[in-house]
């Protein structure tokens, strides 16, 4: 199954430098982890914005669940996901 993730971070304005270096470290170390596997097939960043859009393959709600809430933000995300199908119009092979 396709995934389209919209994740907005919330970071909390009472993290001290030193705690939000810690998070954004092991977040990317997670995430790189992800994309490596093949799982996390895209990331975007949406300009002007602390946010992303990624496509994700996992193969059920619940390991893209696995996927999404393994990040060490999560508990600071507004996420929206949306499943994805194969347009029947879509002259293009799928990249995934």
């Amino acid at each position: 199954m396709v995934y389209a993730v919209e994740m907005d971070v919330r970071i909390p304005e009472s993290w001290s430098e030193e705690r939000l270096a810690d998070y954004l470290a092991r977040e990317k170390e997670t995430s790189q982890k992800w994309q490596k596997s093949g799982k996390w097939v895209y990331l975007w960043r949406v300009a002007g914005k602390y946010s992303n859009v990624s496509i994700i393959e996992a193969d059920s709600p619940e390991e893209l669940h696995q996927i999404i809430s393994s990040l060490p933000l999560f508990p600071y995300m507004d996420i929206k996901v949306k499943s994805l199908c194969k347009h029947p119009n879509a002259i293009r092979e799928s990249l995934i």
